[in-house]
C-alpha cells in the first residue's frame, strides 16, 4: 500500500541546500546542446574545452531559470567517461547537491561508509575559490557536493562564457528542477532506501508497492527520500514480478545496470510549457481520451480548463494537500532509458499515485512497439 508521511524522521548530518546541477555523459555535446536549447528552451552559460586549457573533455553548462544541466563529452578513449558511455550510452552520470562545504559534506559520508570518488579540492581564480568533490550511489552513479556560495565567476574555474547563435522558440516556463528518479535492479531498492537514510540522513516519506504500481502485465515498486527542507528529492524504483517485463527491466537491460531513469522539471504553468515543448518537437507519451471522461469527478475542481489538458494529453491528480499536474516525454536516447517529466504542483507534494495506471499502460505500449514488453 502506498505510504507518505510529511513528517521530518531523519538526521541533518550537514545542510543539502538544493540540486546544484545534473551532469549529462553524451557523445556529442555539441549536439545534445542544440536539442536542449531548441527542444526545452535552456540557454548557453558556460564552456570548458581545448579553448579553455582542458585537452581531455568538453563540457557545455546550459542554464533555465534555477536550474542547470551539463553536458561532457571526453575527448579520447582514456578518459574515464568513454567506458562509462560505451556501457550505458548517453545519460546522467552525477546528481550534483549544493552544499556549505564539500570537504565537510564528503568526509561525513565516507564516516558512515560511503564511498568516495573525488577527494574534496578547492580551486581558487580571481573570483573567490571553488569546491568540489563526490561520492558513489547506485549504478555508476555519482553525487557531487559543490561549494561555491562565494564563488563569483560565471560556473568554475577554467570555464568562460558558452557564446552560441541564437535559436528562436517559444518560452518554456521550466523553472528547476523537482526530483531526480533512479532505477535499481530487483531486491535493491531497499538497500539504496538505507543507503539515503544512513549517509546524507534522509528521510522516506513515500513508499509504494506492486499494488499501487502496476498493470495487467507487469508492477514495480518505488520509495522516495528527501532532504530536510524538501529541496532534493530522489524516488527509487525496482521491478517487481509480473507476466511480461516492465519497464524497469526494460531500462536496466539496455542501460546495463541501475542509473538515472528521469528528471522531473517543475513549472508554474504547464499548460504554457506543454504547449512549447510540443510546438518545438517534444515528442510526449500519448494519453487515451478515455482518461478524461471521468476526470473532474476523479480529481474535484481545478484551475485549469479540461478541454485544454485534454488536448494537451496533460494528467491530474489530487491528494490530501492539493493537486498536481505532470506529463512524461518519450525516451530522449534511442536506447528506451531517460525521459524527462514536466510537473506543475498546486499543493500537491505527491508524485500523481492517481495516474500511474494510465501512464504505466502507456509506456507498455511504448514497450510493445519497441518489442520489449
Amino acid at each position: 500500500m502506498a505510504y507518505l508521511s510529511t513528517e521530518w524522521n531523519g538526521t541533518e548530518y550537514f545542510p543539502i541546500h538544493d540540486f546544484h546541477h545534473v551532469e549529462y555523459l553524451v557523445g556529442n555535446a555539441k549536439q545534445a546542446v542544440y536539442y536542449y536549447r531548441s527542444a526545452f528552451g535552456f540557454e548557453p552559460h558556460a564552456y570548458c574545452g581545448p579553448e579553455t586549457g582542458v585537452r581531455e573533455k568538453v563540457s557545455y553548462v546550459l542554464k533555465k531559470n534555477r536550474q542547470y544541466f551539463v553536458f561532457t563529452t571526453p575527448l579520447n578513449s582514456e578518459h574515464p567517461g568513454s567506458d562509462w558511455l560505451k556501457k550505458h550510452g548517453d545519460g546522467i552520470y552525477d546528481i550534483a547537491f549544493s552544499v556549505d562545504c564539500d570537504k565537510t559534506a564528503y568526509d561525513s559520508c565516507l564516516s558512515r561508509g560511503a564511498k568516495g570518488v573525488d577527494e574534496p579540492t578547492i580551486t581558487k581564480d580571481e573570483n573567490s575559490e571553488f569546491g568540489q568533490s563526490s561520492i558513489k550511489t547506485y549504478g555508476d552513479i555519482i553525487h557531487s557536493f559543490i561549494y561555491d556560495s562565494n564563488y563569483s565567476g560565471l560556473w568554475a574555474p577554467g570555464f568562460s562564457p558558452l557564446n552560441l547563435p541564437d535559436i528562436s522558440c517559444p518560452d518554456t516556463a521550466l523553472i528547476t528542477i523537482d526530483h531526480v528518479v533512479g532505477n535499481v535492479e530487483t531486491g535493491k531498492m531497499d538497500e539504496w532506501q538505507e543507503f539515503y537514510e544512513r549517509i546524507f540522513g534522509f528521510t522516506t516519506f513515500v513508499r509504494f508497492d506492486e499494488t499501487d504500481i502496476s498493470t495487467q502485465y507487469s508492477s514495480l515498486k518505488s520509495i522516495v527520500v528527501r532532504s530536510k527542507n524538501w529541496r532534493v528529492k530522489l524516488p527509487i524504483n525496482e521491478p517487481a514480478s509480473g507476466i511480461k517485463k516492465s519497464q524497469i527491466e526494460e531500462y536496466l537491460d539496455f542501460n546495463e545496470g541501475a542509473g538515472v531513469q528521469h528528471v522531473a522539471i517543475l513549472t508554474d504553468d504547464i499548460i504554457k510549457s506543454i504547449t512549447a515543448l510540443r510546438a518545438n518537437g517534444v515528442d510526449f507519451l500519448d494519453v487515451p481520451d478515455t482518461y478524461y471522461d471521468d476526470l473532474e469527478k476523479r480529481v474535484g475542481p481545478i484551475d485549469e480548463d479540461m478541454a485544454v489538458l485534454k488536448k494537451l494529453k496533460i494528467l491530474v491528480d489530487r491528494d490530501e494537500e492539493g493537486y498536481l499536474l505532470q506529463l512524461f516525454t518519450k525516451p530522449l536516447e534511442d536506447r528506451p532509458t531517460l525521459f524527462i517529466e514536466i510537473i506543475q504542483r498546486k499543493g500537491s507534494r505527491g508524485f500523481g499515485q492517481g495516474n500511474f495506471q494510465a501512464l504505466f499502460e502507456s509506456i507498455e505500449r511504448e514497450q510493445e512497439l519497441r518489442g520489449n514488453l
